[in-house]
């Protein structure tokens, strides 16, 4: 059986006590590997490690481009080493390998290389001064970043923590989920041989509670937490982070709500709506779970949209026509069957869908659900979806805003005033107009709500994986009472 271990201090090793725990195919239900499992010790001396890289090492004094030319060959070892990172995610979560392959780790390589290069091509600000004085900025490294990241595409949001926190000088112990371990490590070993230095990106295996998870939250050296997964978690984060004042980013869960209105294109609102709420078998933050459709094409949108959810392919995440996998693990997949079969019993009706073979659910379409109901309130985190009819705008973004949850927000409009006017009510870190999950990685993305604190992207990335700095400068001679006065 393949093993995956830590990666600190620039070796992979196993945890100081030995212990391992296996990680479980959800197709086959068996174990295909065994990780080592950290505790508080291992993850003492994986922050030990960055803290030392940081504090003594190169990469914080690299300059820019030096940083980008080790990050860009990253990206170029990901690319190559496609077919063993994306087998990786198949194994360990179930999601389609054509999506591993095709998807994530693409956007994987995408990710170090634009931080890389944004993190060189950015600018400070000069704010001259009428007093004979001159400020600027600097954006200097924070220190050490825990990265904690989830199980649903574990390669790419890795990356999308670990690339931003580098590409600015940080040092990082990065602690995937306990279900996905594998591809964390073998990121780090490419990184290792794209020549990045011993301790700058560091790979700690675990559970959460009472493990290693809670030793890095709680560790007094660490400088930044980032953390993607539910919201419940969140708040635990944000307490454990709050004992040392350390900033943290948190993007949480959601409950997308999608609007259809009269006057769309049904075709195009029907394909991408499938793609938002079955993509990864509905396990995607962002998913589009509730669809509110204008009565005069309630009932043909509800006919194409079960149709297309019909066709969909739910087999063997290796096999290429494969659409649709097993839920990520058992424990999961219990959570998401219970919300199937209750459906009626809170008052809905099964359109179509409805419990697969093992693991999976089949994309599952509820109608005449109460607003009330769970199945309308609370994030399922699977490939069931709730579709409702309504008559006015106004009612929509009520029905929309209804909700703890702010991640993002879908519409479908051929009225461009409409668009405008509907994205602005909509209480959304993200609005997608005509499409989904469509990137910009300048733009900030993160939630409102319990859908999370802070935003990524961009100059947004840097702002919280650097530490700001105003630098004041006297360039005249000025009399200090008179530059006192006129600052």
């Amino acid at each position: 059986m393949d093993f995956y271990g830590h990666v600190i201090d620039g070796e992979e090793v196993a945890s100081l006590g030995g212990a391992r725990f296996d990680t479980v195919d959800p197709f086959t239900r068996e174990a295909w590997a065994q990780v080592a499992l950290g505790g508080k010790d291992d993850a003492d001396r994986a922050v030990a490690a960055a803290r030392r890289a940081f504090d003594e090492g190169p990469w914080p004094q690299m300059g820019f481009a030096e940083r980008g030319r080790i990050l860009h060959r990253l990206a170029d070892l990901i690319e190559e080493h496609a077919e063993e990172l994306a087998l990786a995610d198949t194994r360990d979560m179930g999601k389609p390998l054509t999506q591993s392959k095709g998807n994530d780790v693409p956007r994987a390589a995408h990710n170090f290389r634009f931080f890389a290069d944004h993190a060189r091509l950015s600018t400070g600000e000069v704010l001259p001064m009428d007093s004979g004085h001159h400020t600027y900025t600097r954006f200097e490294a924070a220190g050490v970043v825990a990265a904690i990241a989830p199980w649903n595409f574990p390669l790419m949001l890795e990356t999308w923590k670990v690339a931003p926190a580098l590409a600015w000088g940080n040092t990082v112990v990065l602690k995937p989920a306990e279900d996905t371990p594998a591809s964390a490590t073998v990121l780090a070993r490419l990184a290792l041989d794209a020549g990045m230095p011993a301790g700058v990106l560091n790979v700690l295996h675990g559970y959460g509670p009472d493990s290693a998870g809670q030793a890095l939250t709680e560790h007094p050296d660490v400088d930044r937490i980032t953390f993607t997964g539910e919201s419940g978690t969140g708040r635990t984060i944000a307490r454990a982070a709050s004992a040392h004042l350390v900033p943290v980013s948190l993007e949480l869960g959601g409950k997308g709500a999608n609007v259809v209105f009269a006057d769309a294109d049904l075709n195009n609102a029907v394909d991408w709506s499938i793609r938002a709420i079955f993509t990864n078998a509905g396990q995607v933050c962002l998913a589009g779970s509730r669809i509110y459709v204008q009565r005069p094409v309630y009932d043909e949108f509800l006919s194409r949209f079960a149709d297309a959810a019909d066709a969909m392919v739910i087999g063997d995440p290796q096999d290429p026509d494969t659409q649709i996998g097993p839920l990520a693990s058992q424990e999961h997949y219990l959570k998401v069957r219970g919300y199937v079969e209750s459906i009626e019993s809170e008052g809905g009706k099964l359109r179509t869908g409805g419990l697969g073979d093992g693991w999976t659910v089949r994309p599952t379409v509820a109608v005449d659900m109460p607003p009330n109901a769970r199945h309308c309130r609370e994030e399922i985190f699977g490939p069931l979806v709730v579709v409702t009819p309504f008559d006015t705008e106004a009612e929509a973004v009520a029905m929309m805003n209804d909700s703890p949850y702010g991640l993002n927000a879908m519409l479908f409009t051929e009225n461009l005033h409409r668009a405008h006017r509907v994205s602005a009510a909509l209480k959304a870190g993200t609005v997608w107009v005509n499409c989904f999950f469509v990137r910009d990685l300048r733009a900030p993305f993160g939630g409102v709500g319990d859908s999370g604190i802070g935003r990524e992207g961009g100059n947004f990335s840097r702002e919280f994986f650097t530490e700001p700095k105003a630098v004041v400068m006297q360039i005249s001679p000025v009399d200090a009472d008179r530059s006192r006065t006129l600052s």
